[in-house]
């Protein structure tokens, strides 16, 4: 497995090449740490929060070069990459979906349980050009999805605790979520021109034998996971629904006063 690296375009099928997301799925967990685990990422949240304004001016700036040159310069690439994988590995761990804490750097170490791949290519120029627009399906995907495991995460969270694991098909669809969150952010970011997909995995022949496999390359799902899926999204739509109504309610109150 293979974190971002810069290593220039790779002929006519880069476009279609969509970022890889490698998990290694933990055989048992921890409970102390599943039990403190949010608590134990505090230091990583405070991180990444001055690490997100980098970003989200970095990416600014390579939107415009990105309209000039057809792709982004290898410097913002390389940040924009290292940023994305520091934020998907304590995604990762924030999710339960492994146990080794997350290191401090921009790099992991070659052995860590989750590694991305990312490709620099050309770009479309007309479609970093309306980059936001574009983005609007896959951003309601994603933040359904996540919205949802988020809402019912104590479920999660206790099933790992007294289980010391997670179920399989949990496991699967908490990955699908996290993968394709990563997928969006790097399609946001620029760093791929390939739109998000592979929401309810893949097929095991996606991946040819001769190539790295892992937990989620290729991702295969089983029905319980794509009903897990499903539900994640059903809860991210009804959470969205009731967070706007009490807004909206609160809001006439005030105005009522």
């Amino acid at each position: 497995m293979t974190d971002a690296r810069w290593t220039g375009p790779r002929g006519a099928d880069v476009g279609e090449w969509l970022p890889v997301l490698d998990l290694v799925e933990p055989a048992r967990q921890r409970r102390l740490t599943v039990l403190v685990r949010l608590f134990l990422l505090i230091p990583h949240f405070i991180v990444l929060f001055f690490l997100y304004i980098a970003a989200f001016f970095t990416t600014i700036a390579g939107w415009f070069v990105a309209l000039v040159l057809g792709r982004l310069p290898e410097p913002v690439f390389r940040f924009l990459a290292g940023y994305l994988g520091y934020q998907t590995r304590v995604g990762a761990s924030a999710m339960l979906l492994i146990d080794r804490y997350p290191p401090f750097a921009l790099t992991p170490p070659p052995d860590y349980p989750v590694q991305i791949e990312l490709r620099p290519t050309e770009l479309n120029r007309l479609a970093v050009f309306f980059r936001l627009i574009l983005m609007i399906p896959a951003a309601v995907v994603s933040g359904l999805a996540t919205s949802g495991w988020w809402a019912l995460s104590i479920i999660w969270w206790l099933i790992t605790l007294i289980l010391g694991r997670m179920p399989q098909p949990l496991f699967e669809a908490s990955a699908a979520t996290r993968r394709y969150e990563f997928r969006f952010d790097a399609y946001f970011m620029m760093l791929t021109p390939a739109y998000p997909k592979g929401f309810f995995g893949e097929e095991a022949l996606s991946v040819p034998e001769q190539q790295p496999r892992s937990a989620t390359r290729p991702l295969i799902m089983s029905g319980a996971g794509k009903a897990l899926l499903i539900l994640f999204l059903v809860v991210g739509v009804a959470t969205n629904i009731t967070t706007s109504a009490t807004t909206d309610w609160s809001s006439d109150s005030t105005d009522g006063r």
